[in-house]
């Protein structure tokens, strides 16, 4: 009997053993299993950002990263609370360059996107349009927390002065955005064809950016397939030119563009690029005095800006040399497109 007893009390601390260790020891705990569905949630995300994520998708994203750029404060506490999250997932803080390719979004009914032409203005644009440049990957400034200055120069046809802006900015070690038309890309200056510039700038490390076909409104191309042909065609021209390739940035001509002309734009893999300074260099008959136009220039000069300069110009070509040595004077830093922040 006693025997008995012994043997049950036996077989007693060993069930209540067992149920211990299954109930904790040696398994898996509440929070480790939630920390491992969180990693298996943001993993399976990464992977339908990453491959070829849904319309749905895609619109949650554009509207998540909207918002939270009007957000500071939120952006802290997410940038806090997924900090072992890939960089790849921080799209409003990151600074990594964004050559990368980027997943556009994408409509399955347009109907709803605006036509209404705007017109750009580096004093009131980017503010009124804020919100369309964020969802469609627009920009009019880069980086305005750093003393920063994108250079960009738009190349509608050659006047003869590229070869020496060219010279400026190497001498100086200025990296450049060339963003250029079809017409300039097929075109000659003096029996030179503009080919050549285009490898000098891509062996010289300039981006070449693309500047349209024909030069118009893109406001005016509602139908989907003339709007992407005046972009495809610069790019597959200067691809096909030996040691060219074209970046995926867009100058849209006249500064003018809608919802619908920035939602095709990104569709395609783009940027648009606006300017956040810029003044009348373009008239080549009428061309702004040397002195006046680096002054206006530096005056207006301000941390984070995309400046354009047209390329025709030969007050640019002359006043380009000092006028990049008074930003560095002034403790500035020039940075490629590919610098802009996310």
């Amino acid at each position: 009997m006693f025997g008995g007893i012994k043997l049950f009390k036996k077989n007693l601390i060993l069930c209540i053993a067992l149920a211990l260790f299954l109930s904790g020891c040696g398994g898996i705990s509440q929070n480790e299993a939630k920390n491992e569905d969180n990693t298996q949630t943001i993993d399976s995300e990464n992977k339908n950002i990453t491959n070829t994520p849904t319309n749905e998708n895609l619109t949650e994203k554009s509207t998540s990263e909207s918002k939270s750029e009007s957000a500071p404060t939120s952006n802290a506490k997410i940038t806090q609370e997924y900090a072992t999250k890939p960089e790849s997932d921080f799209t409003i803080k990151s600074t990594t360059p964004t050559s990368e390719a980027v997943t556009p979004l994408v409509l399955s009914d347009t109907s709803t996107l605006s036509t209404k032409a705007i017109g750009w203005s580096w004093l009131y644009s980017s503010r009124d349009s804020a919100d369309l440049m964020s969802k469609y990957k627009g920009y009019g400034f880069g980086n305005t927390s750093k003393k920063y200055i994108y250079l960009t120069f738009d190349e509608g046809y050659e006047n003869g002065y590229t070869a020496s802006i060219l010279d400026t900015l190497k001498a100086n070690n200025v990296p450049a955005t060339f963003f250029v038309t079809k017409p300039y890309v097929t075109g000659s200056f003096n029996g030179v064809p503009d080919m050549e510039l285009l490898k000098r700038m891509s062996n010289e490390g300039h981006i070449i950016g693309n500047h349209s076909v024909h030069h118009k409104s893109m406001a005016t191309f509602e139908d989907e397939t003339a709007f992407n042909a005046e972009i495809t065609g610069v790019e597959d021209v200067v691809n096909n030119i030996p040691g060219c390739k074209m970046s995926k940035y867009f100058r849209p001509p006249e500064g003018t563009f809608s919802e619908l002309s920035l939602y095709y734009t990104q569709k395609l893999g783009y940027k648009s690029v606006f300017y956040s300074l810029a003044y009348q260099d373009y008239n080549v008959d009428n061309q702004p005095n040397p002195e006046s136009s680096k002054a206006t220039l530096l005056k207006n000069t301000r941390d984070g800006m995309i400046c354009l300069l047209h390329a025709v110009s030969e007050t640019n070509a002359t006043i380009l040399d000092s006028l990049i040595k008074e930003w560095k004077n002034q403790g500035y830093k020039f940075k490629t497109l590919d610098d802009l922040p996310k």
